[in-house]
């Protein structure tokens, strides 16, 4: 009797841990989500920055040498 229950206890607890596990995963996926999320927001901040530079540049005919 005793190694079955140690078995299922043994069975619970390596599931709990892989539950643990998994929401560690999520709660990390969210976090990168995010940090892509704002990166891309500062990208596309630089993108349009460069190309108002760009086009101010074009307009006085001046060039970077």
């Amino acid at each position: 009797m005793f190694w079955p229950m140690l078995a299922i206890a043994l069975g619970f607890l390596g599931i709990a841990v892989l539950g643990v596990l998994a929401v560690r995963v999520f709660v990390e996926v969210q976090r990168l989500g995010r940090q892509v999320a704002h990166t891309t927001e500062r990208i596309n901040r630089a993108a349009e920055d460069l190309e108002t530079a760009a086009v101010g540049l074009a307009r006085t005919g001046d060039s970077l040498r």
